[in-house]
């Protein structure tokens, strides 16, 4: 059976706080544009996925 993923990263004292501050906030006009134009990027990126060619 496949084990869950351990990511390890800890935010402690003002790393912390800045984080939950800003999951507070909404998405800014720039910040959505900038994830729709990279979303837009990795779509036109193919994938070989078979793995007998390497």
């Amino acid at each position: 059976m496949a084990k869950p993923i351990e990511l390890g990263l800890v935010l402690e004292g003002e790393d912390a706080r800045e984080f939950w501050e800003n999951e507070k906030k909404p998405a800014t006009k720039q910040q959505v544009e900038m994830f729709k134009r990279a979303r837009k990027l990795a779509s036109t990126i193919r994938f070989n996925l078979d793995i007998k060619d390497r």
